[in-house]
């Protein structure tokens, strides 16, 4: 069996074919899947998490900052903590006795005001 074609069958062809799919024109990027955008997410997350570990690791904290300036004073016999306590009050230009009792009792850990001769007190200066 043969066929022969006509032009009109050739232009009845033409009109119905479907024409030739184009290429996509490029968006410009990188198309990602779902994993690469993982992994990009995750190496992102490294790099700032490095980042701020190198940052950081720049800022040292000293031993000084928020110590207290003390002056070590050995108890004589028949001093009372109120007397050195008024004592570091007139160093230091403030004005309750009270509240440096409590502070050189924070700063050397005791339960009362009972001092003993040769004990060694950190007391406040500033």
């Amino acid at each position: 069996m043969s066929t022969t074609l006509t032009s009109a069958n050739v232009t009845r062809i033409a009109r119905t074919a479907r024409p030739a799919r184009t290429a996509r024109p490029a968006r410009g990027g990188v198309r990602l899947t779902r994993r690469g955008r993982l992994v990009v997410f995750v190496v992102g997350l490294l790099i700032a998490f490095g980042l701020g570990i190198l940052l950081a690791s720049g800022s040292i904290a000293t031993g000084e900052q928020g110590t207290p300036q003390v002056e070590v004073v050995t108890v004589a016999p028949g001093d009372t903590l109120w007397g050195i306590a008024g004592e570091a009050v007139r160093e230091t230009g403030s004005s309750d006795v009270r509240a440096m009792i409590r502070r050189i009792q924070e700063l050397n850990a005791l339960d009362t005001s009972s001092v003993y001769a040769g004990q060694e007190l950190r007391v406040p200066t500033a």
